[in-house]
């Protein structure tokens, strides 16, 4: 971004992913940037916790080498993303034993590592391989775009996808990508996460990448400091309850300061609740958008065990049956990311609403018994002390033909960011509800608000 020959400023209210990444791109471009969180932590979703005397994160994350966006803020903001993140080739492993599947990805070019991963795949059989290669390859042939959308298990049973298949692959992808389950969860936006991952034309692209640092260390504390050299603020613990409109068209926070733009970047509910203080009927649209979402868990369990437990790989795919009590959906060992934290396993449950209402200590103990019994290690039903984390909130349902607001609101100045806004260009290219997708929102909007025009995602 070109600096801007006149510096202005500019109000960024919150300081989740989206918002830092706002911040960040108004500081690039040499305007005055403060940014208001009511929260003591940087994140919004995605931040540090601490629980039992270690820190962890609200949410187990598995970012995609196709986060472009993220990757880049990281570096920008003087972070090193080899250090602090884990990168490991595309791949859905299951325990052995389990009668799942073993697939992933060598170090090729794409699309070769694709197909010497299918061919080498265990755990499938060849009707399997062969509707996933016939999937494959329909939507390379679509440019993996679906103009009249539909859920994702209508699409996969268009395309004649194996129950087998179904189950190990496309479900888990599904419940991971989108948060929402393929019965419910928009097909377009599906593909275009699968798009920009497995049939992108680089293959680090597909590349699942695995925080090393916590959440907040990974881009959001490092962009308060990015901020801090560049003459702007992060406010800790100042929540703005009222906006309103001056005079000479600059906005108010409160009762304090004006700026000349504002850029909303709380939650969708946060964010409608404050827009409706202005009663302004050009952002009534908007409101009602944010307000017809239908909000997805993710509860994430952690379990601690002796310093001496570890498995065999950094993060294992997990069979969920919700009618044997086994709720987990990936497992991951935290010792292998930070020594700090030997021992420690994160199990990731998404769309966990019906997992949450068994009860924090019922649901911890069931993960540890599902763990115990697939990976044939009967002390991982002991654990020393478990600590389940639920974001009742973590995103939107993810369904058909979604209406989701855009980054500008109606009002000139009044902008907004998160991972629930679409891309208003082109609706091909909107993303669930990822730290991606909040990032690359934040940026759009700092965009809008310095020039008037929406940049084309990428």
């Amino acid at each position: 971004m070109v600096e801007s020959s006149v510096k202005q400023r500019y109000a960024v209210i919150g300081a989740g992913w989206a918002g830092c990444a706002a911040a960040m791109e108004l500081a690039r471009a040499g305007h005055s940037v403060s940014v208001f969180e009511a929260a003591r932590t940087l994140g919004g979703r995605a931040r540090r916790v601490e629980r039992e005397n270690t820190v962890l994160d609200n949410g187990q994350h598995i970012l995609l080498g196709a986060y472009t966006e993220t990757l880049r803020l990281i570096k920008l903001a003087g972070q090193d993303p080899a250090e602090l993140i884990l990168t490991l080739p595309l791949q859905m492993r299951y325990p052995p034993g389990t009668k799942g599947m073993d697939f992933i990805a060598p170090r090729l070019p794409a699309p070769l590592h694709l197909a010497w991963a299918l061919l080498r795949a265990k755990g499938l059989l060849r009707a399997d391989k062969l509707a996933l290669m016939r999937f494959s390859t329909a939507m390379r042939w679509m440019g993996w775009q679906l103009y009249n959308d539909c859920t994702v298990s209508e699409l996969l049973q268009r395309f004649d996808q194996t129950d087998r298949l179904n189950r190990l692959m496309w479900h888990p992808l599904c419940l991971a990508a989108l948060n929402t389950p393929p019965e419910r969860a928009s097909a377009r936006v599906f593909l275009n996460v699968l798009r920009d991952s497995l049939g992108a034309s680089r293959r680090r692209a597909s590349d699942m990448l695995i925080p090393k640092a916590n959440l907040s260390a990974l881009l959001p504390e490092a962009a308060a400091r990015y901020l801090a050299q560049h003459g702007g603020a992060v406010r800790m613990g100042a929540k703005v309850a009222a906006l309103r409109t001056l005079p000479d068209g600059r906005w108010q926070l409160d009762d304090g300061e004006s700026f000349d733009g504002v850029i909303v970047a709380t939650s969708s509910v946060q964010a409608a609740s404050l827009l409706q203080g202005l009663h302004d009927p050009r952002l009534d649209d908007a409101i009602g958008r944010m307000q017809a979402f239908t909000p997805e868990a993710i509860s994430t369990c952690y379990l601690q065990y002796d310093a001496s437990v570890r498995l065999d790989l950094p993060f294992y795919a997990l069979v969920d049956a919700p009618q044997q009590q086994h709720w987990g959906q990936f497992v991951f060992d935290r010792g292998q990311l930070d020594s700090n934290q030997a021992g420690l396993l994160a199990v990731v449950i998404s769309a966990s609403g019906p997992a949450a209402e068994q009860g924090h200590a019922p649901l911890a103990q069931a993960i540890a018994a599902q763990l115990a019994q697939v990976l044939q290690r009967p002390e991982l039903a002991q654990p020393v002390w478990t600590q389940l984390i639920t974001e009742k909130r973590a995103t939107f349902a993810c369904t058909p033909d979604l209406a989701r607001p855009g980054n500008a609101s109606g009002v000139p100045g009044l902008l907004l960011a998160g991972d629930y806004t679409a891309n208003a260009d082109d609706r091909t290219q909107d993303y669930p509800a990822t730290i991606e997708s909040a990032v690359r929102s934040g940026v759009a909007a700092a965009r809008v608000v310095t020039t008037g025009k929406m940049a084309k995602q990428t």
